[in-house]
Order: C-alpha cells, then structure tokens, then sequence
C-alpha cells in the first residue's frame, strides 16, 4: 500500500489519526443510538405489529451481512480515507431513511439500505483502526469500540430528549443526519491516507470469508451472541425467571451495556500489558462466572451481578477480533469484512434463537447456552495469537503481542 505508509510518520501525526478515527467511531455509534430512541415512532408511523415491527429490524443486519463484502472493494479502487469519507456520510445520511416510510415494505427496504451503508463503513473503519493502531505498535481497537459506544449513548440521550419533546422524528433525524454527516467529514480528513499500491491485485467484488477470518469470526460470532441474547433478554429474564417488577429489570440491560463501554474504554491498558489471547482468556472466565451467576440466581442481585460480568468478560472480544482479523493475511480489509459478515450473523439470529430455546425449554436453557458459547472463548482465546513471523521485536518476549507493525 501506499500514502501514509512510511515508518517515519510522525508522533503527532499519528496521535491525529488516531483521534480523528476515534471520532469517525463516535459518529458512527451516534447514528444507532439516535436511531434506535425513535424506533416506537416509527412503528406507530408505519402502523406496524409488534411482530412485523421484529421483521423490520432484521433487515439491517441482513442488509449488512450483503454489503460489507463490497468494502474492500471500494477500499482498493478508491483508498482508505475517501473509502471512509463516501461510506461514513452515506451512512449518516441514511439515518434519514427509516421515519420516512409509511408502510412495512418500504421499512424494510430501507432498513436494507440503512445496514448496507453501515456494515460498509464499519468495515472501512475498523480496517483503517486496525492500520493506525499497527503504526502506534501499542492497542487502541477496544478503545475506539469504546468511543462508539459512548456515541452510541449521545445520540440515544439526544434522542429521548427529542422524544419527550414530541419532536417529529423526521425533523430529528433529519437535523441529526445533518450534524453527524458534517462531524464525519471534518474527522476524516485527520485518518491515515492509505491507497493500493500499482502492483495490488484488486479484492473480488463479492468474496466468502478468508479462511483465515473463520476460526477468529467464531470468537467474534460467540462474544456477539452473548452480547445481543444479555441486551434483549436480561430484562425479560429477572421479570419472568425472577419475578422483578420493571425498574430493576430494565437495570440489568443498563448494567450490562455500562460495563461493556467502561471496559472497552479501558481494555486496551490491559491488552497491552497481558496480550489478547490472555485478555480474551481471562475475559471468557468472566462471563462464564457471569453465565452461571444468571442461570443459578435466586435473587435479582445476583443475575445483575451476572449480567454485568458477561458484560466485562466481552466486551473486547469483538474489537480484538477484528484486530486479529487485518493482522492474519495480506488483504485486511477483505479478513475484515469476513470477521464482521460473522459477526452481524450472530447478532441477527441471537435474539430469535434465545426466544426459541426458551419456547422449547426455558429462558434458563437459553442462557445456560449463552455460558457455553462464553466457555468457548477461554478454549478458542489462541486464535487470536499474531504469526510470530512478523510480531513487533518490541513486543517480544510476550505470548501475544497486542499490535504488530505491518
């Protein structure tokens, strides 16, 4: 690759880039969380069933499963920062999109188009993640999925406010799509300016995951699952299982989700002090207490309890996995976008397959399988362990260095 690829790029430069794409992450979050506040004015809007409603919202991480493999594609034909610049503000301006139909079919379509241009510059950001934070030789992934996270909390907070205010939800996305379209922009022009060199063979247009993506998307698919089955079943678990009333319950989802953003926030301090093999290890040994704190709980604190471990125990999981995933071959952002292909699948089918466990058994069942797949990461942690070939001599004497320069 060429553009800003030399090792003598500066300090300053690279703490630039390093802030201009945690703010692309921060946008990028925003989006969903302003999105997602006004999902009840958009079903009254389109008059939508409750199960119609949960038809709707598969759609994006389908639309997203489709798309992202194109992300490579437009990375090579167009360079990584105005690959970014392109897929960023479409995705911005796709917030626009869904309070505008009227109906179920036109929702959907929609919510394909609006998972299509986010699944798209997830990939083109996370990649452009993955290069900086080769360049810095030290981990930033978790904390930049930190700082989406914390995007993702401004945009819902922007959005009940909106909410309580009656405001329409035209008029709010509309303003929010704006703002957020001008804060991405301005952020962009501070990432690397990364390009295909002349002799690259251009990715193909569509393309199944690299092998070498499979076995750390398995990580990333467990982690996902037990992250989408905590965010919408912890409340429906200490209410049904526990019999809570409403308030506690809804504190489970919020436990869970402050503990993945705190964590992620701070994560990367201890990936580079222990590795991600290790940090993922340790991790799995947490959700697992978390996993099996719920499914044996007599009291509401001790599944809260729970429910906040698996929060801890995972939350680097996935922005280490995608780490892993622009280190294990030479096209990063194909390894990538196959990472994420697996990812969003796990998040699409977690909620139903929790639902259908529970059906057929109990949602203690369903939760006990969430312990499993926690398991999985203390067993499956050495996927993510970098090729010795090309670790960072700096890093040596580490069983897993946390960021390896190209």
């Amino acid at each position: 690759m060429t553009g800003d690829t030399d090792s003598t790029l500066s300090p300053a430069r690279l703490r630039r880039a390093r802030h201009a794409i945690a703010a692309v992450f921060c946008a990028h979050g925003a989006v969903t969380g302003s999105f997602a506040t006004r999902i009840p004015w958009i079903q009254e809007n389109a008059q939508l069933s409750a199960g119609t409603l949960g038809l709707a919202l598969a759609f994006p991480a389908l639309g997203a499963a489709l798309a992202m493999p194109l992300a490579g594609r437009i990375n090579h034909r167009f360079g990584a920062r105005a690959a970014l610049r392109g897929l960023l503000a479409l995705w911005t301006l796709a917030l626009i999109l869904p309070s505008l139909a009227p109906n179920l079919p036109a929702l959907c379509l929609v919510l394909l188009v609006y998972g299509a241009t986010a699944g798209m510059s997830d990939v083109a950001m996370n990649a452009l993640g993955v290069e900086t934070e080769n360049r810095l030789g030290r981990s930033i992934m978790s904390s930049l999925h930190g700082m989406w996270s914390v995007g993702a909390l401004i945009g819902s907070a922007a959005g009940t406010v909106a909410a309580h205010a009656g405001t329409d939800a035209r008029t709010h996305h509309l303003i929010a799509a704006l703002a957020l379209t001008v804060v991405g922009l301005i952020a962009v022009r501070g990432v690397l300016d990364l390009r295909s060199g002349a002799d690259d063979d251009a990715p193909p247009h569509f393309a199944p995951p690299p092998k070498s993506a499979l076995l750390i998307g398995a990580i990333g698919f467990a982690a996902v699952f037990a992250e989408g089955a905590s965010l919408d079943w912890s409340a429906v678990y200490l209410r049904d299982v526990l019999d809570t009333d409403a308030g506690l319950a809804a504190a489970s989802t919020t436990a869970f989700a402050l503990t993945m953003a705190v964590a992620r926030l701070a994560g990367d301090r201890v990936v580079d002090r222990f590795g991600p093999v290790r940090t993922v290890r340790a991790g799995g040994v947490l959700a697992t207490g978390g996993g099996v704190l719920v499914v044996t709980a007599a009291h509401p604190a001790a599944a809260l309890a729970g429910f906040a471990l698996i929060g801890l125990g995972i939350a680097v999981v996935v922005p280490l996995a995608f780490a892993a995933a622009g280190r294990s071959g030479p096209a990063p952002a194909q390894a990538i976008a196959g990472v994420a292909t697996i990812t969003y699948t796990s998040g699409l089918i977690a909620p139903s397959a929790i639902g259908a466990v529970a059906d057929a058994t109990s949602l203690v069942v369903s939760f006990a399988l969430v312990t499993l797949l926690a398991f999985g990461l203390v067993v499956g942690a050495s996927v993510l362990r970098p090729k010795p070939a090309v670790a960072d001599s700096r890093t040596a004497g580490r069983d897993e260095p946390a960021s390896i320069r190209p």
